[in-house]
């Protein structure tokens, strides 16, 4: 045999070992499917545009969401890995300009929805994207009741069988699987996303967890800890104008500290600003809080504690988001979400009164019950790290449902773990957003390009160094803002418009522009 044909036989067998993609498939084909408990439910080709959510938009903003989708490939499922388990999922194909990615949305609350308009934002992206309503229908934890298969799958379970199944999809429709994979997702989005991260670190190559509600059994305490100290006893019920008052003082007594008067505070940790400010002088008035207001707004930002012991149970609110105060503390009844936490994951009964939660021994019941089911704050991101994986984190300084300091804290306890904040750097990153309230909103820049920052983390090796975040006011962009990778601040150089990012630079904290 000569070399050359000794050289061609070595080519034909090396090609034989390549893989040969599958070949496409019809949208109309992927009725025929088959996968692991999985039923599909509906194929649907959606023309550019004719996108209409089942039931209509919930908000205007929803509805803008979806305006102007391109063509793609609806199919939606539902997946039975238990006998109990009833989970809905869609998932969206780009009917041309695929990306070759797939970016899986997460939910907010307690899910029972799918989450359309962050799958709208996907779709434009070029990704294929998909989201379930985690295994039940409506936003009420009353599915959980007599149904525990069905609480794990609002857990973990089906955002797991979710990702496991889409990539199957995409790997039928367009004969290839996704090169790469993400996540995002915001509050119990960005909790969904820890867990993904902590439980199966191989089904995503890049993850954003926005407002992480991560330690569900604690934080659950601090959205009624505002209730108890202002709906329980009237006199300490604050009228929500008042909230606006108090905002403007606490904003007005520290908004100079990051040496820029600008109206947002880059650090309220550092502000001392005390409601007693406020006392008013005689009686009671629109623009002064009585006493028992005063002691209520103090409570609010010490955050919930154990009466007996003095110890936390989680970080407070911070100075600068009183304006979303009135979602937890204006009544007239508390934060459903939170209510509907301790009826019927804690307590087991609907008929529980929400005035009689004991900042104590309840706390170690609320542990108990969950026995690290819905909570996500493993700090062991070892083997997401591993293989590369990254992890973005953001978070509003005036988030008004789950501290910020929530985020810090799990942040640290990841560096801790694997070696110190150098050592995670080039896998986890933290980003405050100054004014921004929960996962978006507020006086501050709020509209985050976190995406278009993973990516090139993930894809290009370029960690981001800070973060482009833009404020609107009737549709148009009125101030742009770098977000820093914590511990940074974004500091002004001294010259140009303070309304204009490229004015800004990411500094360590205190120090001196």
């Amino acid at each position: 045999m000569t070399i050359r044909a000794a050289c061609l036989l070595l080519v034909l067998a090396m090609t034989m070992l390549v893989p040969v993609p599958a070949a496409a498939a019809s949208c109309d084909s992927l009725a025929a499917l088959a996968l692991p408990h999985t039923t599909i439910t509906l194929t649907q080709s959606v023309a550019a545009g004719a996108f209409t959510p089942p039931g209509g938009a919930a908000t205007p903003a929803a509805a803008a969401a979806l305006q102007a989708l391109p063509a793609f490939c609806r199919v939606a499922a539902t997946l039975t890995p238990t006998s109990d388990s009833d989970i809905k999922v869609e998932v969206w194909l780009p009917a041309s300009g695929w990306n070759g990615k797939f970016q899986a949305v997460g939910n907010g609350g307690w899910a029972g929805s799918i989450s359309y308009p962050a799958m709208g934002q996907a779709l434009r992206r070029g990704y294929a994207t998909a989201s379930t309503d985690t295994g039940h229908t409506g936003g009420r934890g009353t599915f959980v009741l007599g149904h525990p298969e069905k609480l794990v799958d609002y857990s973990w379970r089906s955002i797991h069988e979710m990702t496991v199944e889409s990539k199957a999809i995409i790997a039928a429709f367009y004969g290839n699987a996704p090169r790469l994979s993400y996540w995002n997702g915001c509050s119990t989005g960005g909790r969904q996303a820890l867990t993904e991260a902590q439980r199966f670190p191989n089904d995503f190559d890049g993850i954003i967890a926005g407002a992480p509600g991560n330690y569900r059994t604690h934080h659950a305490f601090s959205q009624l800890w505002a209730a108890h100290v202002t709906l329980k006893d009237p006199a300490g019920y604050i009228p929500r104008p008042k909230f606006e008052v108090l905002h403007k003082a606490a904003v007005n007594a520290c908004d100079a500290l990051d040496g820029l008067k600008d109206g947002l505070l880059d650090d309220p940790t550092r502000c001392r600003f005390d409601p007693q400010a406020l006392a008013c002088k005689e009686g009671d008035g629109p623009a002064c809080l009585t006493a028992p207001q005063v002691e209520a707004a103090r409570k609010i930002y010490a955050g919930p504690k154990n009466p007996r012991t003095g110890q936390a149970i989680f970080p407070p609110l911070e100075r600068g988001s009183e304006l979303g105060w009135p979602s937890v503390a204006a009544g007239p009844e508390p934060y459903q979400v939170a209510v509907d936490h301790f009826k019927y994951v804690v307590f087991q009964n609907p008929n529980w009164d929400w005035r009689t939660l004991n900042f104590d021994s309840d706390v170690d019941l609320s542990d108990k019950r969950d026995n690290g089911l819905v909570n996500a704050i493993d700090p062991h991101l070892e083997k997401f790290f591993g293989h590369g994986g990254k992890l973005l984190m953001y978070h509003g300084w005036s988030d008004q449902l789950i501290a910020p300091q929530n985020s810090i804290n799990y942040y640290k306890s990841v560096a801790d773990t694997l070696g110190g904040a150098s050592k995670v750097q080039s896998s986890l990153r933290l980003f405050l957003a100054p004014g921004m309230g929960h996962c978006g909103n507020g006086d501050g820049p709020n509209v985050l390009e976190t995406v278009g920052a993973l990516e090139q983390w993930v894809e290009k090796g370029q960690a981001p160094n800070q973060i482009l975040a833009s404020h609107s006011t009737d549709g148009k962009v009125d101030r742009t803002r770098p977000l820093c990778p914590y511990p940074q601040v974004a500091k002004y150089k001294g010259a140009g418009s303070i309304d204009e990012a490229a004015n800004f630079v990411c500094a360590a904290p205190g120090t001196a522009r």
